[in-house]
């Protein structure tokens, strides 16, 4: 069972202490327990009743009005108002409830109604990743366990997956070929399943190929088939190989190939000398290239 400070509310709600602190005193929403030495805290129940409650006071509701209402009427509503309301606002605050629910559906509902508004592409670039920058402070700040991280995760991948396998498969012959992989120690999976789904709608060929992959699996893969770009990303300070020598072994092993290198950790390395090196600043210069190439 989590417990979460004042503080943690603030920044999961978006509602400053003092008012929270006034929402108890004059409503009653919620009652913070108390420690030993009088400082309140808050519970699992607490945080996703305050959750709901600022999400309909975002949108409009008086908190005179929200305080009749019974816990089950609110949840409802908010669910309402996320399927209608897609402002950014509105989208953080009921993706990071679910989350913190753990609630799948509330999560899919959200997130599938978004897909046939806007597009697979568009929300992803535009709801989800502000949803996950706001998640990784959170995490960061331990106002989200772990395991509520790795659950939307899991839930994103899924997603990810099925709309890159919506998409019809390109001959090799017909376009150039990407090879996508992740160094061994490297975690960006839904950043580099999102290429893979970029690079496929666009009409590429793509072989991907996960994670912990070493530059001997590399060889093995250009030995095989043909490969016209390697795509990888280095943002974990702690990949088992250090970059500089991960990308003198791959030119080496794959001498026909150009390599693209994503993350902080690439950004930190200057490969200006090596032709067939290119960093790619996040995916707006990814798009940039691919648009090139097409």
């Amino acid at each position: 069972m989590a417990v979460y400070s004042i503080s943690d509310l603030e920044k999961l709600t978006g509602i400053k202490a003092a008012t929270l602190r006034a929402w108890e005193q004059r409503y009653n929403i919620v009652t913070p327990k108390r420690t030993a030495t009088n400082i309140r805290y808050y519970l699992d129940e607490d945080l996703r009743e305050l959750l709901n409650v600022a999400l309909l006071n975002k949108n409009g509701m008086r908190i005179s009005q929200i305080a009749k209402m019974r816990t089950e009427e609110r949840s409802k509503k908010v669910v309402a108002i996320s399927s209608i309301n897609v402002s950014p606002d509105t989208q953080l605050d009921a993706l990071t409830l679910s989350a913190v629910e753990m609630d799948e559906f509330k999560f899919s509902h959200i997130i599938d109604t978004n897909i046939r508004q806007r597009g697979f592409e568009e929300t992803m670039l535009e709801v989800i990743y502000p949803f996950l920058d706001k998640l990784g402070v959170l995490y960061f700040t331990g106002s989200v366990a772990p395991v509520q991280e790795a659950f939307i995760g899991n839930l994103l991948r899924r997603k990810l997956i099925a709309a890159t396998d919506a998409l019809p498969v390109t001959r090799q012959r017909e376009s150039q070929v990407f090879g996508l992989y992740l160094p061994d120690g490297e975690r960006q999976e839904l950043s580099l399943l999102f290429v893979d789904y970029l690079l496929r709608k666009r009409g590429f060929s793509t072989l991907y190929l996960g994670g912990d992959v070493s530059v001997s699996d590399l060889v093995d893969v250009v030995n095989c088939t043909r490969v016209d770009y390697l795509f990888t990303i280095f943002s974990n300070a702690f990949v088992h190989e250090p970059v500089d020598r991960h990308v003198a072994g791959v030119l080496n092993g794959c001498p026909k190939l150009t390599l693209l290198l994503s993350g902080y950790q690439a950004s930190m390395h200057d490969f200006s000398g090596e032709a067939r090196v290119r960093v790619v600043n996040g995916l707006d210069d990814m798009l940039t290239l691919v648009a090139t190439l097409k």
